[in-house]
């Protein structure tokens, strides 16, 4: 079901965090700034953590692997400026350490309906843990995928696996797909299938367009969903997951938070998009 985006209610709690460059295609050689994001409705604000709350940020190409974290938290705001020096897939993966929230327990509640964690929900009652509140320690993992120069069918840049506890993996290269196209992307927690986990795809055309439609699918069995293409623009992929902590000191519950990012546009439509090559 596809709909105009509503805001969540729960002040936030369950918003996203994202990558989002300045554009998804660039030339090669190029230099952007890589901005991140929190927030509702796929247009947010701009994040302002610091480098401590930088886990690890990895630029992955067809041939290469390049760990920029020390570069990254060098300072104590986050370097984010990256270079594209080849042609073809460009892979950023960026992760945040854990931070600590605890809500009471009807907002609690709420944000787990509201955030599609219906496991956590039905756990809660097992444990009659419903009347307490909830200690959770989250952590976001989120990856943008880039193209430099030609689109190129041969890299599968698009595809490789960054090791982050939650990802989304295209199965095709959406830069080489056409309008209609299904893309299928596979939703892997700590390397293995999730099934029946809620994945948003979230879609916002032109970049002066502040509407955003967002669709709700459920993985299979395989962990995998598809969808389609249906319009130039950029898009947001999102899935959340949360399991009880082993230790229950310092908190109850562990999320991590998923998102990738990546622009479609064929090539009738860069102009209308304002898109470079």
């Amino acid at each position: 079901m596809l709909l105009p985006l509503l805001a969540w209610s729960v002040a936030g709690l369950a918003g996203e965090f994202w990558l989002l460059p300045p554009r998804f295609f660039v030339l090669a050689g190029s230099q952007q700034n890589l901005h991140l994001f929190k927030g509702d409705n796929f247009v947010g604000e701009r994040w302002a953590g610091k480098s401590a709350r930088l886990a690890s940020l990895y630029h992955y190409t067809a041939t290469d692997s390049v760990d920029l974290t020390a570069a990254a938290t060098s300072a104590d705001t986050l370097q984010t400026a990256i270079t594209f020096p080849t042609p073809g897939m460009h892979l950023l993966a960026l992760t945040t350490t854990n931070s600590f929230v605890e809500l009471a327990d009807d907002k609690f509640t709420a944000y787990l309906q509201e955030a599609g964690l219906d496991n956590t929900i039905a756990l809660r009652r097992q444990r009659g843990e419903t009347t307490k509140p909830g200690r959770e320690l989250y952590r976001r993992c989120a990856k943008t995928l880039l193209v430099a120069g030609p689109i190129t069918t041969y890299d599968s840049t698009f595809a490789r696996a960054s090791g982050q506890a939650l990802e989304l993996i295209p199965e095709q290269n959406p830069y080489a797909l056409k309008t209609g196209a299904a893309l299928t992307v596979r939703v892997l927690y700590e390397g293995k299938p999730l099934r029946r986990a809620l994945v948003q795809v979230w879609q916002r055309g032109a970049p002066d367009q502040t509407i955003t439609r967002r669709t709700k699918l459920y993985t299979n069995q395989s962990g995998r969903v598809l969808f389609h293409l249906s319009a130039p623009g950029s898009y947001m992929l999102s899935a959340v997951h949360m399991v009880p902590t082993t230790d229950r000191k310092t908190a109850d519950w562990q999320s991590t938070w998923a998102t990738l990012t990546f622009g479609f546009a064929p090539r009738s439509a860069f102009n209308t998009l304002g898109i470079s090559t």
